[in-house]
């Protein structure tokens, strides 16, 4: 799995939107992403396994594009492969996305969409940019990011799970909108059932917009800009494609922007269990991982010359 550097955050010298704040919780780290690839399909990468102890329950986050594609031309992919013990979900900002796996679902998603792919103990999938996409061209965008399973569910039967916008809960304020994908805010809560808690939202702040987001201190939670930057704690800067991290211990999390901003705040309960992961594989045990790959090598996840057929 790809790191990530660290990067040393920028203190605000102007006039300041927190100033006066109530005690939030303070910054950790601050990360900036890693470009890569998955397959065909450029990526930013912010975490991939490390940093557990401020990101859990998740494990992976990586935003794929914005890429803009051409009508007709040739699909953005990545092959069929196997996951377990992990939940990767996938949210389209924009375009869509073709998902084929070997529990015999393959469907379109779309703008607005939220996938979960419960592997449990193990299936395979394919991902590729989507038919609308192909026949009429557009940007490509969006989230996939892998929640980490509790060590009691890492071997229960996987299923798929596609989630439409009215399971999403939403915001829609004078400085600000919000969709609450997972977990509830400000009163408005989606209706995803999850394992273990965690919260997951995608807001937009308008311009001189200050937020202060309540959370539970003794779970995880950071902080992914899209678009634009925000004021934090100790007026420091978090811009374009960077992760803040934040400590335990306290509730609410500053947030300040001047001229606008998109972004992802994420968290919820630390698992606090080990962590052994091979690529797509992430169980408890050294032994759980080596199970994971006998039963792909025979088979017992299902066959990708299948999944990978048109």
């Amino acid at each position: 799995m790809l790191g990530v550097s660290l990067a040393l955050p920028r203190i605000l010298r102007a006039d300041s939107g927190l100033l006066g704040s109530n005690k939030g919780r303070k910054i950790f780290k601050i990360l900036n992403t890693d470009k890569t690839k998955v397959g065909t399909l450029p990526i930013l990468r912010a975490f991939a396994g490390d940093h557990l102890d401020h990101v859990s329950p998740y494990v992976l986050f990586d935003e794929f594009g914005p890429v803009e594609l051409s009508p007709k031309s040739q699909p953005l992919r990545v092959d069929a492969h196997p996951h377990a013990g992990i939940i990767p979900t996938t949210y389209f900002l924009s375009g869509s996305g073709h998902h084929k796996d070997s529990l015999n679902y393959d469907f379109q998603i779309g703008k607005g969409d939220f996938m979960m792919f419960s592997s449990g103990k193990g299936a395979i999938h394919m991902e590729e940019t989507g038919k609308a996409l192909y026949e009429d061209g557009g940007i490509y965008h969006g989230f996939q990011i892998w929640l980490n399973m509790p060590s009691k569910y890492k071997f229960t039967a996987p299923a798929t799970f596609v989630h439409k916008q009215d399971n999403v809960g939403s915001l829609d304020q004078k400085n600000y909108s919000a969709k609450i994908i997972l977990g509830e805010l400000f009163g408005a809560r989606s209706k995803i059932e999850l394992l273990s808690p965690a919260f997951y939202y995608h807001i937009k702040m308008k311009s001189d917009c200050r937020l202060d987001i309540p959370t539970d201190p003794t779970h995880n939670a950071f902080v992914y800009i899209i678009n634009g930057s925000v004021e934090t704690e100790g007026r420091k800067q978090v811009n374009k494609g960077q992760v803040a991290l934040y400590q335990r211990g306290d509730s609410v999390l500053n947030l300040y922007s001047k001229d606008g901003t998109e972004l992802l705040v994420l968290g919820g309960k630390p698992l606090n269990e080990p962590v052994f992961s091979y690529g797509p594989f992430v169980m408890n045990t050294e032994e759980e991982i080596n199970r994971c790959l006998r039963d792909y090598q025979s088979g017992k996840m299902g066959d990708p010359n299948l999944v990978n057929a048109k």
